[in-house]
């Protein structure tokens, strides 16, 4: 008897799409990526889940045909093909819709997966917590509501993933589309209580006065070997995509004193399904949340120009940059204002991406500069008359450690702008502002005498209105 470790590897063909309007150099080198960059990508994402890839090629298209996406032609050459070789499943790197995906699976007698729901299988494996389960679970059956096309079986197989991989002789669930609905529903307001919750503990962060530092990046970028090299946490850190799904979070002490949290947050990909988006987005309000993001960029990966594109269209998705400062750049580095210690908005921010002030300032990672190829591709990025003042830019290599102490010395910076050292005397009859100077600033020393307490602190304009708020006693020496 065969064990489930002892079954063939499942089999694969990889069908890499180009539109139209993607197609010649021009389109390439707007786009930052060829087609060649594409496939390649594909292949590494077909491989995420297990699968063996047998064949692999691109198909540019001259006109998009609305039943089956590709043409006849080149349908009837991939049929023979595969009625030859007979892999488990074809994979087609572009979003089909409903009919192309019914289309093509008759057309080709054969298990069709596209980019959608091939990211989320990846998803679904590699979620480990219940929170990465229930959002990977909705954003599968928000895909699959628009469709109906096939059963979704995660609940009931052996098998992780997103639940498109299941096929004859596996137990499945079928789901008409009340049911559907109703577990939606049902996911929704689970997701809703992991929401409150995560609200909850960044309030509490915010009166213990931590500011929050998220990693952003493309999948694979380095953000968890980077986490790990900061922190001295062991979190899954391998040369895969989507290694992180759920976000981490530690604290860490700085060299000034000042403690923050840092996140580490699911990788980012090209053309990342909404689903997804809007499923994770109680994961990623970590980022909406953080007084800091670090964008940590792959200097060894000739895309990552497109990938940092990539990146920013999800932060503006998360209304944490202006669409007006176009696709390419971000506006130069500003400070949020400083978190309300009662644990509310702080004051002058609205809802997320309001206005300039409302947005998060970004630091650029420049990781694996020790790879072959990086020193190449960072001297091009630096004659790029788009890399300039956006954003303040460091170079690292997490996995050799180095540049980390530059690292936390420009986080510590970057989070004590807008501080100011005042002499502060405190009288008797206001103790307990003490007690708050402590939490929500920088003691640097103090004395008492016969007025009360002398203090020398380093304090946020923010806070300091505050602090004379709730202490009006507390005067400047």
């Amino acid at each position: 008897m065969m064990h489930a470790s002892q079954r063939p590897q499942e089999t694969a063909f990889v069908i890499n799409v180009m539109l139209p309007r993607e197609r010649g150099a021009a389109a390439a080198q707007a786009m930052g990526r060829t087609a060649d960059d594409k496939l390649g990508e594909a292949v590494s994402l077909t491989a995420a889940i297990g699968l063996d890839v047998t064949a692999a090629s691109t198909v540019n298209l001259a006109t998009i045909r609305p039943s089956t996406l590709i043409g006849t032609g080149v349908l009837a050459t991939w049929r023979a093909r595969i009625e030859a070789e007979h892999p488990d499943v074809i994979i087609f790197n572009a979003t089909l819709t409903p009919v192309q995906h019914r289309n093509l699976e008759r057309e080709l007698k054969a298990k069709v997966l596209d980019r959608t729901a091939l990211i989320l299988e990846i998803f679904g494996e590699r979620a480990q917590t219940r929170e990465g389960r229930l959002q990977v679970e909705l954003a599968a059956l928000t895909f699959q509501r628009s469709r109906l096309v096939r059963s979704w079986t995660h609940l009931e197989r052996q098998r992780g993933g997103a639940g498109f991989m299941g096929g004859p002789g596996e137990s499945q669930l079928e789901l008409d589309r009340r049911m559907l609905l109703e577990r939606i529903d049902k996911l929704q307001r689970d997701l809703q209580d992991v929401r409150r919750t995560r609200g909850l503990h960044r309030s509490a962060r915010a009166r213990q006065g931590a500011h929050v530092v998220a990693l952003v990046g493309y999948t694979n970028a380095g953000k968890s070997t980077l986490f790990n090299a900061l922190t001295g946490a062991n979190i899954l850190a391998q040369d895969m995509l989507f290694a992180t799904l759920d976000p981490t979070l530690r604290r860490l002490k700085l060299e000034s004193g000042r403690e923050l949290v840092l996140a580490d947050t699911v990788g980012f990909i090209s053309d990342l399904p909404h689903e997804l988006v809007d499923a994770f987005r109680a994961t990623l309000e970590e980022v909406i949340e953080a007084d800091l993001i670090l964008h940590v960029r792959d200097a060894s990966n000739p895309e990552w120009g497109a990938q940092k594109r990539d990146v920013l269209d999800v932060l503006r998705s998360l209304g944490r940059i202006e669409q007006a400062e176009g696709p390419d750049r971000l506006p130069p580095p500003v400070v949020a204002p400083p978190r309300d210690p009662d644990g509310g908005e702080p004051d002058g921010q609205g809802l997320a991406g309001d206005t300039l002030v409302d947005l998060v300032p970004i630091i650029e990672v420049w990781n694996k500069i020790d790879c072959e190829g990086s020193a190449t591709i960072m001297a091009e990025a630096e004659q790029d008359p788009r890399v300039d003042q956006a954003f303040a830019v460091l170079r690292t290599s997490a996995i050799a450690r180095l540049g980390l102490n530059e690292v936390l010395k420009t986080v510590d910076a970057a989070l004590s702008d807008g501080e100011q050292d005042r002499h502060l005397v405190i009288p008797f009859t206001a103790g307990a502002a003490m007690a708050w100077l402590h939490e929500f600033s920088q003691v640097l020393s103090h004395e008492h005498d016969e007025e009360g307490t002398r203090a020398f602190v380093r304090i946020s304009d923010n806070d300091w209105g505050k602090l004379q708020k709730r202490f009006p006693d507390v005067s400047q020496a």
